[in-house]
């Protein structure tokens, strides 16, 4: 023991800074950068959704919508909810704190990214917060209220592609005709 502490120091007092580089120390990791998206003035500072991002955030909030009636229909055993129940989810829905919700570049597009949406590249900033959780909450009470809480629940009940095409793919929906943007993937059901 005491012959290996010595070589260690005299190797250590010997080598000065390059001692580490002869013993075999891994490699330094690669760095990577990835720039935060450049906001525009309208996308930093209107309390609107940007027309850019609309598409994106209706299926975010397609998706929080069915997750939220999902859940509740489990609780009472995947039945059709009461009208004052299913009124009280959907206003639960569009409440929310919104947080999870952000956008960052890819490929030179700014995208909304979040929880039901497509999953984006690896190494990206998200540029959350701020104006982004009331934008979000503005549309979707927005939504809830053009199409209406038994119509949008309906469209629950059909399944989820028939939520998004209701709120997000119909004539005036903001992603009426858009093949850029697929369908995010479907919530997972849990079947009994």
């Amino acid at each position: 023991m005491r012959a290996a502490l010595a070589a260690w120091l005299v190797l250590s007092l010997l080598g000065g800074t390059g001692a580490g580089d002869m013993c075999g120390d891994p490699p330094a990791a690669p760095s990577y950068s990835a720039p935060a998206p450049q906001l525009s003035p309208e996308e930093r500072l209107s309390p609107h959704m940007p027309e850019s991002l609309r598409c994106d955030a209706c299926h975010a909030i397609a998706f929080q919508i069915e997750e939220q009636l999902r859940k509740a229909e489990g609780k009472v055993g995947k039945k059709a909810l009461k009208e004052s129940d299913y009124l009280e989810v959907l206003e639960r829905s569009c409440s929310q704190d919104w947080e999870s919700y952000g956008v960052l570049e890819l490929d030179g597009e700014k995208r909304l990214s979040g929880p039901g949406l497509q999953r984006q590249q690896p190494l990206s900033v998200l540029v959350s917060g701020g104006p982004w959780p009331s934008r979000l909450s503005k549309l979707c009470h927005g939504y809830v209220g053009e199409q209406g809480e038994a119509h949008i629940y309906g469209a629950h009940r059909r399944g989820p592609a028939a939520l998004r095409q209701l709120l997000c793919h119909g004539d005036k929906g903001p992603c009426a005709g858009r093949k850029d943007h697929p369908d995010p993937p479907k919530a997972p059901q849990n079947e009994l």
